[in-house]
């Protein structure tokens, strides 16, 4: 133990000079050092100093005293935590630990990985997070056991060519809060891939190669630019959560329809205005979509063509008509026609005015009740909003009724 009144010169003499030293009390003015006897220190306590570049100094002292107890296990080194130690550069000891399995980094100042990272074969989980990187570099690849990657809160801008390449293993990817303004198509190689998050970042598309990805299980695309959700999106048959908040979106795809296992979507914030035939299908249990234009008053126009209602639905409204109003005749009649009693067996009615109908020439509106199970009060808003009255009143002017299906 070291003790001593206030000394206003460099760290005392005795102290550079003594190996053994395990705790150092100092009281009062400046205290500098220059050598690597300090790391010998277990306890240091320091008192009304003046902390112009201590602290800087003594976090970079005990990172590189970390790092000696790290290399002094050597290939039985499994875990390195250098979170927050204001490292601005990566060790370059790290090739002399080949059995590192994780290496957490995050929270320092790195703006480039050092060559030496691509030696560490059995590494299963790396976290650079929260760094200056500007891109996923090359090096990554060659970590041919990683399964987990942060790469949050840098300045990612692109992704070095080949780096999937090696990532065979890799099962969850964390690209949040970046600046990808697209994914390289070679991103489809990450075959074992269940998590994917590129949050707060400004993608404008997604390549139809991330829908090949077939044992993805949740993926996060919220606060980007995504104009449109590829068609091909039907082919991720394992997505359980899809997470697609604030985006510029406005059509979903009906290849969305497909995922039977999909549980939660959330598509909050988007501009949204009506849903894919066949939404109805989907087994969700939370669905979130608030802050769509879902509820305003405004003609949806159908990708279908005009069409001219055929002789046999003409007549068979008619015929319809005339049961409804208890024709006996027309009732009689049909006893002698099965085939046309057949066919009008399949006669539907407008959810809204009642009337019945033999053809859909309309498919892309229809009136679905919420699951019991569904967790969205926007959900159970929007169900209730278009059985209003109101609503039926102004059909005419925006659609025809009878191109509504009763579900």
């Amino acid at each position: 133990m070291l003790s001593g009144p206030t000394c206003s010169g460099y760290f005392p003499s005795l102290a550079r000079k003594s190996s053994n030293i395990s705790y150092l009390h100092h009281n009062g003015g400046w205290l500098c050092f220059y050598d690597t006897t300090i790391l010998q220190l277990d306890v240091l306590k320091i008192y009304n100093r003046k902390l112009s570049s201590i602290m800087v100094t003594f976090s970079k002292i005990m990172t590189e005293r970390l790092l000696l107890r790290a290399l002094k296990g050597g290939s039985n080194t499994k875990i390195i935590t250098l979170n927050g130690k204001k490292i601005r550069k990566m060790p370059s000891a790290l090739e002399k630990l080949p059995g590192l399995r994780t290496l957490d980094l995050q929270n320092n100042l790195i703006s480039k990985v050092c060559p030496e990272l691509s030696t560490l074969t059995q590494l299963t989980l790396l976290n650079l997070g929260n760094n200056l990187l500007e891109e996923v570099p090359e090096e990554i690849k060659y970590l041919t056991s990683l399964k987990r990657l942060h790469l949050f809160g840098n300045r990612i801008c692109r992704i070095a060519t080949g780096v999937c390449d090696g990532l065979q293993e890799l099962i969850m990817l964390n690209l949040n809060n970046n600046q990808l303004t697209s994914l390289p198509q070679e991103v489809g190689r990450l075959r074992n891939l269940t998590y994917l998050s590129i949050n707060h970042n400004q993608l404008t598309m997604i390549p139809t190669e991330v829908c090949s990805l077939e044992n993805l299980y949740e993926l996060h695309l919220n606060y980007n630019q995504l104009m449109y959700i590829p068609e091909e999106i039907k082919l991720l048959q394992n997505l359980r959560h899809l997470f697609l908040v604030r985006n510029n979106i406005e059509v979903l795809p009906e290849g969305l329809c497909h995922l039977k296992k999909l549980k939660l979507l959330d598509i909050a914030g988007n501009v949204i205005q009506i849903f894919p035939a066949g939404f109805q299908e989907l087994k969700l249990r939370e669905f979130y979509c608030e802050g769509n234009p879902l509820f305003v008053k405004q003609p949806i126009t159908a990708k279908l063509p005009k069409v001219i209602w055929t002789l046999q639905e003409i007549t068979a409204r008619f015929v319809l008509h005339q049961l409804q109003e208890n024709n006996q005749l027309i009732m009689y009649s049909l006893e002698y026609y099965p085939e046309i009693k057949h066919k009008i067996s399949k006669a539907k009615k407008c959810v809204l005015c009642g009337k019945p109908f033999l053809s859909e020439w309309l498919e892309c509106v229809q009136f679905v009740p919420p699951s019991k199970e569904l967790i969205s009060e926007s959900a159970e808003f929007c169900s209730e909003y278009f059985l209003k009255s109101e609503e039926a009143n102004d059909k005419a002017s925006i659609w025809d009724c009878h191109a509504l299906q009763d579900v």
